[in-house]
């Protein structure tokens, strides 16, 4: 490591984590480096997503995750056509199968609208079937802006763009410990000593550990949701053109069971929303005594357990049952039997929940003292990562 004090030092080497650095050497030149817990980059949140490129249609306007996705939307195209990176603009269609949904449907309509999203079209039974021929739904929304791409490919290749610029990314380099001096802060990683002025946490999952560990009270806690994919057999795939989304459930910042046609081939199907065990916990036995306890002494869990546990329960059945998990896939393409899918990988995304047990439905940065953290970014993160990074940097500028 170098002795000498970098200008910055980022923690996590997530999508998020390198594109800040992009941002940062983009604007001037800086000594900057980036450690990474693991051995490679983008080893959770950003490389065990769906690869979808979200167009904005969920997120309240006005707020972070609306700004950054509209924006950031864009930019990951551009950054995607200018290095060659796999993706494509192919669209998707959210279908309504309940009339009681009809109210929801109306509302992401009004929100896309609202958020600039172009192309927005409204569907009928059989304007369903023109964009996804098996698809079965009352109505529907075609939101023509969505996408697919390889998110650990967009990272590898930020990564290519910082390090040309002048920054350090160093793997295998999880933070132990922080202590504060006049003017730098001291890091203990697995490689050694970092010395910085300025901190910039992208921790994911590990995200408030790091905030508490340098002295900032977070005001929540990251809750771990693993997500489960399924996908579909190869002779089967001709069901599903592009993407196909349920209208999501509004008390839940989860999307719901979907169809995605991923960017190097193959249809997977999830991810449901089941707490995990452990905060990279990817199987259901992985299970960590420490994030358990943290779990069990934390107010806000049991506030949310009390509010939520029915539907919980709901989402381990379906953990458990591979016929329950092909109803909610028939619940969109009837024509899916038990038979034309098998289980694939798993995510786990780094929920923040409130000490009153609402889970934090925004992005949450907060700035301290030569110091941004980042305590939650989950989906649409990845999509928004070249806006947020832009929006870190610039916080990062003010205090360096």
């Amino acid at each position: 490591m170098n002795s000498k004090p970098y200008d910055v030092a980022i923690i996590g080497g997530g999508i998020v984590g390198i594109a800040t650095a992009m941002a940062l050497t983009e604007r001037r030149s800086l000594s900057l480096i980036v450690l990474e817990a693991e051995s490679d980059l983008a080893a959770h949140q950003t490389g065990h997503n769906s690869g979808v490129i979200h167009s904005g249609l969920y997120y309240k306007p006005g707020s972070l995750k609306a700004r950054n996705c509209v924006e950031g939307r864009e930019a990951m195209y551009r950054f995607c056509e200018k290095f060659s990176l796999p993706h494509e603009r192919c669209g998707k269609v959210v279908v309504a199968t309940r009339y009681a949904e009809l109210p929801a449907l109306e509302m992401l309509e009004e929100r896309g609208r609202a958020n600039g999203l172009k192309g927005l079209r409204r569907l009928d039974r059989e304007g369903i079937n023109r964009f996804e021929p098996h698809a079965s739904g009352i109505a529907g929304l075609y939101v023509p802006e969505t996408g697919i791409v390889d998110y650990p490919a967009v990272t590898r290749k930020m990564a290519e763009v910082a390090q040309e610029r002048g920054a350090e990314i160093c793997t295998s380099a999880r933070v132990r410990g922080f202590r504060s001096r006049p003017g730098e802060y001291v890091l203990s990683t697995d490689r050694g000593e970092v010395i910085c002025k300025t901190l910039i946490n992208c921790a994911g999952l590990q995200s408030d550990r790091i905030a508490r560990m340098c002295g900032v009270r977070p005001g929540l806690q990251i809750v771990p949701f693993r997500g489960e994919y399924y996908e579909l057999n190869p002779r089967r795939e001709f069901l599903v053109k592009n993407l196909i989304y349920p209208v999501p459930d509004t008390r839940f910042p989860f999307l719901g069971v979907h169809f995605t046609r991923m960017v190097h081939g193959g249809v997977e199907i999830g991810p449901n929303a089941v707490l995990a065990f452990r905060r990279e916990g990817y199987k259901l036995l992985q299970i960590h005594p420490r994030d358990m306890v943290q779990y069990g002494l934390y107010p806000g869990f049991w506030r949310m357990a009390l509010k939520y546990w029915r539907m919980g329960t709901g989402e381990f059945y379906r953990s458990l049952s591979k016929p329950a998990f092909v109803r909610a896939m028939q619940r969109l393409i009837p024509a899916v039997r038990a038979e034309d899918v098998h289980r694939s990988g798993a995510g786990v995304r780094a929920q923040a929940l409130e000490p009153n047990g609402q889970l934090v439905d925004d992005f949450r940065i907060i700035q301290s003292e030569r110091m941004v953290h980042v305590l939650n970014a989950p989906s649409p993160a990845a999509t928004a990562s070249i806006s947020i990074g832009r929006t870190i940097a610039d916080m990062a500028m003010q205090i360096l």
